[in-house]
């Protein structure tokens, strides 16, 4: 298979899609998605699809991640928060639009294999930890922008408190199948937010989330 060809393929769709950010379509031109899937699914690496990883997540599909990081506008200079690390796909395209990439997951098995195929493609502003990111990552606050990967039952106030002033924090809140992203802009001491409909993600599960089931 040809994946170089696979991936202009894939920013052709996003074009398609309405993703019109000439730096966020040259990172999905440029990072391999099919060295963050299992096995299995390389076949399917740039289908406009999401794919299982295991442990019951997804990488997500990639007219998502563009549009996530389109409302997030990132900028060179920029130290980003993820929080949701899952395959490590994102905060390898991340790694390409700014300055440093914090990515934390939950997952003690995912947070390795990502931690592996990030260190493989030699992306050295990208910190991958393992742990609960749901309140935020006060050691390295504050950010320029916090974007999050599962679906929260509503917005932490942790995590805007740690969003430097004029930027944003991209989150998909609602129940545990049926979202809206929100991006949430900090201006001062406000907080203005818009809200986009018709998403799903897998639930955000922490302190700041949903509570693990038993």
């Amino acid at each position: 298979m040809d994946y170089m060809q696979e991936r202009q393929h894939l920013v052709q769709t996003l074009r398609e899609e309405g993703i019109t950010n000439e730096r966020i379509l040259n990172a999905f031109a440029t990072v391999p998605r099919h060295e963050f899937v299992p096995e299995d699914q390389k076949a399917l690496s740039y289908q406009n699809s999401p794919l299982p990883i295991g442990y019951e997540q997804t990488i997500s599909q990639p007219y998502t991640i563009a549009f996530m990081m389109d409302l997030l506008d990132p900028q060179p200079g920029d130290t980003v928060f993820e929080i949701g690390t899952g395959s490590g796909y994102q905060a390898a395209l991340l790694s390409k639009l700014v300055k440093h990439v914090y990515t934390i997951e939950r997952i003690p098995e995912l947070s390795k294999q990502a931690r592996t195929d990030i260190e493989r493609l030699f992306l050295e502003n990208v910190t991958v930890m393992e742990g609960d990111g749901t309140c935020g990552y006060q050691d390295q606050a504050p950010f320029d922008g916090i974007i999050v990967t599962a679906g929260a039952p509503q917005v932490p106030t942790q995590l805007t408190n740690q969003l430097t002033n004029g930027r944003r924090l991209v989150i998909p809140e609602g129940s545990c199948w049926n979202h809206e992203l929100l991006k949430i802009t900090r201006e001062g001491a406000q907080l203005n937010q818009e809200s986009y409909p018709g998403f799903m993600f897998v639930p955000l599960i922490g302190e700041c989330g949903w509570e693990a089931e038993k």
